[in-house]
């Protein structure tokens, strides 16, 4: 499984263009628009660095917070066995379940 390109906090949705020959990308999780390209991997990468300078610049210049992907509030819908297994495990491992679910989260692939 591949890591996602990320940047001060925000992480980029890319996909290749065949007809073009150009590596596309969209900072994802935000309802802004912010695009970039490159035709290799390296100017991707800077071009995706410098899309999101820009917009943290703009949205400042414009007065405005920048949108940010993610609050760090999760709500799920699952069922009741799940949710109970999952509390059993966070209270065999001495964690809130909370936290338990934020740490399994956070080793998934």
């Amino acid at each position: 499984m591949s890591k996602p390109l990320t940047y001060r906090g925000y992480a980029a949705h890319i996909e290749f263009d065949a007809e073009d020959r150009l590596f596309v990308g969209r900072v994802a999780g935000i309802v802004d628009i912010v695009t970039f390209h490159g035709e290799s991997v390296g100017e991707l990468e800077q071009a995706f660095h410098e899309a999101v300078d820009g917009y943290l610049s703009l949205s400042e210049k414009l007065g405005r917070p920048p949108q940010k992907p993610c609050s760090g509030r999760l709500m799920l819908r699952i069922p009741p066995e799940v949710h109970a297994r999952a509390l059993m495990m966070a209270e065999a491992h001495g964690k809130s379940l909370n936290q338990w679910a934020a740490d399994v989260l956070a080793k998934a692939e």
